[in-house]
């Protein structure tokens, strides 16, 4: 099943509301980036604002966390509103023990990891997880072009978690190159600028499923 996760990094922070409204009616869940200024160079929402806009809305929440001691806050996005909680596999905190603790609190557990990272290392915690996300571009910012280098790595994931579970991609994703990334074995779709920065929003999701959709077909 496609799913398209549109990305609120992008999205016009002084009007989140209105852009979640937007487009929930084309998208299955909404990916909310969470960086710290360590584990990337960059800084973007937190706990409270997870909390508030789970208070307009029903749409899944799919918490990416990619931050240093994702251990110290699992339990905070869980409580604000979190659906699904992915980690980073380069992350220095044990992995096994984010994925119980996001399991325990009776969340979808995800793992993500970063173009250069080897599928190989998600290997031990497939079995454990909902989600796997490759990311196909080094995270940090949004607006970034693909990184070619990602692209080897979704069949091989594909391969190690089974037809079964979630894979999804995030980073340099439009309506125009999606389906390759469906064709290669991701059914999770992550798009910030392409969907958020577009003339409308709402228009732009329910493309960017179709040309998803063309994927699986091709």
């Amino acid at each position: 099943m496609i799913k398209i996760a549109p990305s609120l990094l992008a999205a016009d922070i002084s009007r989140l509301g209105e852009e979640i409204r937007a487009i929930q009616s084309h998208a299955e869940m909404l990916h909310i980036d969470v960086m710290d200024g360590h584990f990337v160079p960059n800084i973007s929402f937190g706990v409270p604002v997870v909390a508030g806009l789970r208070n307009i809305s029903d749409i899944i929440f799919d918490v990416h966390l990619m931050i240093e001691n994702p251990l110290l806050y699992i339990e905070k996005f869980a409580k604000a509103g979190a659906d699904i909680i992915t980690i980073h596999i380069e992350s220095p905190d044990n992995t096994k023990d984010c994925i119980s603790l996001i399991k325990s609190l009776g969340k979808k557990a995800g793992i993500a990891l970063n173009p250069n990272t080897p599928p190989e290392k998600i290997e031990e915690f497939a079995h454990d997880v909902e989600m796997v996300l490759q990311m196909t571009v080094f995270p940090g910012f949004g607006g970034q072009s693909m990184e070619e280098q990602a692209l080897e790595n979704i069949p091989k994931i594909r391969k190690i978690i089974g037809k079964d579970k979630d894979l999804q991609v995030d980073g340099g994703i439009y309506a125009e190159n999606c389906a390759k990334l469906v064709a290669l074995g991701a059914n999770v779709i992550v798009s910030g600028t392409g969907i958020f920065r577009a003339p409308d929003p709402s228009v732009a999701a329910a493309e960017l499923k179709k040309a998803a959709m063309a994927g699986m077909i091709s």
